[in-house]
């Protein structure tokens, strides 16, 4: 999941180099933190939430294979 995650993230922003994408695991809960520039934050949230909504939806359908819950945090 955090390699989705890091790829859905650089195409979105200007300074892709500045992305960082860490992963906790406790049990089946995985925790992915999504760690951008601050001037990259509109960017990977959209208007009213919509693309960050896009993104942990993405996230969500992928990890339902692996029966796993993951929840995605922009930081």
């Amino acid at each position: 999941m955090k390699e989705l995650v890091e790829v859905i993230a650089k195409a979105l922003v200007e300074h892709p180099d500045e992305v960082v994408v860490t992963e906790k695991e406790s049990g089946r809960n995985i925790t992915v933190e999504l760690h951008v520039a601050p001037t990259d934050m509109g960017k990977v949230i959209g208007k009213q939430g919509r693309i960050a909504k896009a993104i942990r939806s993405v996230v969500k359908a992928a990890s339902s294979k692996d029966n796993k819950k993951v929840d995605v945090e922009i930081i």
